[in-house]
């Protein structure tokens, strides 16, 4: 990670904006979410980063592992049977089950 992406992290945790929710298995590096509070410090961020969240939904939708309510205003997302399938799972791609598992994590909170 360059010196700037670093200094904008850290300006995003001190400003309450993104918070450390893990550490990635696999190289051991930090895992981070955005807090609420990301939509008042950095509008465009929020938007780029909630256009890049509906994408991975819909993929994951279309590929069987998410029902998605469509009809409601504030559309439901709830897993399927096969998010809990290993073999299905494991044919994801490391973006779609990164997504998986963040959905799957913030369905339990």
């Amino acid at each position: 990670m360059s010196e700037p992406e670093e200094d904008i992290i850290n300006k995003l945790i001190l400003d309450n904006a993104l918070e450390v929710v893990g550490i990635d298995k696999s190289n051991g590096e930090f895992l981070y979410a955005f807090t609420p509070k990301i939509k008042d410090v950095m509008p465009e961020l929020y938007k780029d980063h909630l256009n890049t969240v509906n994408s991975e939904i819909m993929i994951l939708w279309e590929k069987g592992f998410l029902n998605v309510d469509f009809f409601q205003e504030d559309p439901v997302v709830t897993l399927t049977d096969k998010a809990f399938i290993k073999e299905e799972v494991n044919r994801l791609s490391r973006q779609e089950l990164w997504s998986l598992e963040e959905i799957k994590r913030l369905l339990k909170t």
